[in-house]
């Protein structure tokens, strides 16, 4: 199955495998075009090949999508997606993992043990939730990581025949799979280690500001969510047959986030109706931009002064190590006692 702009398309239908030299080719598209190959039925054409550099040992897998729309418009797009097989490129990275690996195991013993202790009080709370997110993504990740590695090695057996097509299709979808866990993985790690770095001064106080705006968020994102829904619904009504950017709603909905950054080409917008598109560019405008961006504003002023009036210790990192030192000391000296 391949996904394109306007459509997704299945396994079935018919394929042709290209072989020879240019010539040969070129023979075998006068054929093609002969049997009628290509008729008013045809809704999309897939065109896959596989290239390998020997210089950076790295496989690209390549792939034409041509769609047919029912507006007799044909939509032309191209991917490159380079792969490369081996299990670990550097020693740098196999050691890397090996660490990567040894945290999340520590970690593991770490949560296990708050699990057995907090028992249904332990997935109420937030950073437990971000841990647990962190070892399933790694432990995915290394799931994922040998699969592709064992359908490299038959990538590789088929590789050494000779005139036989390589499909990289199912591979690269693997690729993608372990790309999108990378992803995760770097995204919840970072969020915790805004948590580590708690023992700074700036950082508490970013994380107060967040923990009294936790309420009033919920309750914004809500209103914000229905009136950017209405807006979305509005467009898509009005404008889907007159611009691109509105042939769809997630379309419609990139296009509205591209206004509220102020990016958007404004003139497709007028020339598709000189009346409506100034009116409800303005009236989202005055609703978004400005109303609930400084409704937003409001709420993290009023949240990061309450933050601030409460007392903070300025040597609240030394404080910190402190205590920890004084409770690893009570704890050395009661295992002396019980010796």
């Amino acid at each position: 199955m391949y996904t394109g702009e306007h459509g997704s398309y299945s396994g079935n239908g018919y394929v042709y495998q290209f072989r020879g030299s240019l010539s040969e080719m070129k023979n075998d598209l006068n054929q093609l075009y002969q049997f009628e190959w290509i008729n008013e039925k045809t809704r999309a054409i897939i065109i896959q090949l596989t290239l390998y550099n020997s210089n950076t040992k790295l496989f690209t897998s390549v792939t034409f999508l041509s769609e047919f729309l029912s507006s007799t418009a044909i939509i032309s797009t191209a991917r490159f997606e380079p792969l490369n097989f081996y299990l670990f490129s550097s020693l740098l990275q196999l050691v890397l993992m090996i660490i990567y690996m040894g945290f999340t195991l520590y970690f593991m013993y770490i949560e296990i043990r708050l699990l057995i202790k907090l028992k249904q009080k332990y997935f109420s709370q937030f950073w437990s939730l971000i841990q647990l997110s962190i070892i399933g993504c790694s432990w995915a990740s290394v799931a994922i990581y040998i699969w592709r590695f064992k359908e490299s090695i038959r990538i590789r057996k088929l590789f050494s025949e000779k005139n036989v097509y390589i499909n990289f299709q199912l591979i690269v979808y693997i690729n993608d799979i372990l790309t999108y866990l990378f992803g995760f993985c770097s995204f919840f790690g970072l969020i915790k280690f805004v948590h580590l770095s708690r023992i700074n001064h700036r950082s508490y106080l970013f994380l107060r500001t967040l923990a009294y705006a936790k309420r009033r968020f919920i309750l914004f994102t809500m209103i914000f969510s229905l009136i950017y829904l209405s807006f979305i619904c509005l467009f898509y009504l009005l404008f889907v047959s007159k611009i691109f950017s509105c042939s769809t709603l997630l379309h419609t909905m990139q296009m509205l986030f591209k206004i509220i950054l102020m990016k958007f080409d404004t003139i497709e917008l007028f020339e598709a109706d000189a009346v409506l598109g100034p009116i409800v560019l303005t009236l989202f405008i005055f609703t978004v931009v400005f109303m609930c961006l400084n409704m937003f504003v409001a709420i993290i002023n009023d949240s990061f002064r309450q933050a601030k009036d409460e007392k903070l210790d300025d040597d609240h990192m030394i404080s910190y190590m402190f205590d920890r030192f004084l409770c690893w000391t009570r704890k050395v000296d009661s295992d002396m006692k019980m010796k």
